[in-house]
């Protein structure tokens, strides 16, 4: 009872102490961070880069504090004998001679970053030709796109990060990327017997025409996370991978029908290519260009390659 008493009060002291200092510490933006450690005989709490751990064995009961502690031994003589100590810096928390403590430190220090995928974004879409140029040819005026009105929207729903460092990792994920390309002209777009793109003219005044398509997205990035006060700024580039899963086209008339087609149109069924954003905190500005031509080789209209790209907004949830 009387070791209790001690213990108690030798913990309560050093608490008030060290909770002083974390407050200090918050103020000047320090990030504090609890974690808790077991062991057969010992339990350890991170808190931000300091440790607090408990040790109680069969000869003495140990505190450690970040770098201040203490030992109560037990004597021969059926006493008690305290101890104070200080350690080095929280750097060492963990004995360099434990491979498994060494784990569980390299563990610590990468197991906060998660990266910025899941979300939702906003953008606008368009193609350019194999000169990068946005003006279509002569020779497939038709698909000029009305680039204003053409937009792509993206549901990012699955998210995994692994961490390198605190602030630096690769992310990957899954997502849903809607591509409306609306047509600037009157007309729209179907397939010959060969499966080539040709344009389709309606016979009527149309009040839009758009080709849509649906693809499963896969990203593989690597982000970097520079942190100023309680804020990040997040840079991410990489490769990014889909799938088509569906696409139609769709006319509306100036006298209120419309006409939907479900078609693969020699839509590529697989495309990769290049991403990159830059973002504060949650909100990011992302771009997406695909080395992929956007139809199969040789069936695009009139035998030209056209290749996606989409630049938009994104709000990510990775909190």
């Amino acid at each position: 009872m009387k070791k209790f008493g001690i213990i108690v009060l030798l913990i309560t002291a050093i608490l008030q102490a060290y909770s002083q200092e974390v407050k200090s510490n918050g103020k000047q933006g320090k990030e504090v961070t609890d974690t808790l450690l077991k062991s057969s005989d010992e339990t350890s709490v991170a808190v931000g880069n300091d440790l607090i751990s408990v040790k109680d064995s069969k000869d003495a009961f140990s505190l450690r504090i970040g770098n201040r502690g203490m030992d109560i031994l037990e004597s021969l003589e059926g006493g008690h004998k305290i101890k104070f100590r200080n350690y080095p810096d929280n750097d060492d928390l963990y004995d360099q001679d434990d491979k498994s403590d060494n784990r569980e430190r390299r563990w610590r220090s990468g197991r906060h970053f998660r990266g910025h995928w899941a979300g939702i974004e906003f953008g606008f879409n368009n193609y350019l030709t194999s000169d990068n140029s946005f003006t279509m040819p002569s020779a497939i005026n038709y698909m000029t796109l009305h680039s204003g009105k053409s937009h792509s929207f993206n549901i990012n729903f699955a998210q995994e990060s692994f961490g390198i460092t605190r602030h630096f990792g690769l992310v990957t994920g899954l997502g849903l990327n809607w591509n409306n390309y609306r047509f600037e002209n009157n007309n729209n777009i179907q397939t010959d017997a060969d499966g080539v793109i040709i344009p389709l003219d309606p016979g009527s005044q149309l009040e839009r025409s758009k080709l849509t398509t649906l693809y499963l997205t896969v990203p593989l990035m690597l982000e970097a996370q520079i942190p100023s006060d309680f804020h990040r700024l997040n840079i991410g580039a990489g490769l990014i991978g889909a799938i088509k899963l569906a696409s139609h086209t769709r006319m509306d008339f100036k006298n209120g029908d419309k006409i939907k087609t479900n078609d693969d149109f020699s839509l590529n069924l697989l495309r990769y290519g290049a991403t990159a954003r830059v973002g504060f905190e949650n909100f990011h500005i992302y771009a997406t260009y695909y080395l992929t031509p956007l139809f199969k080789e040789g069936l695009g209209p009139a035998g030209y390659d056209l290749y996606p790209f989409e630049v938009g907004f994104a709000l990510t949830f990775n909190d």
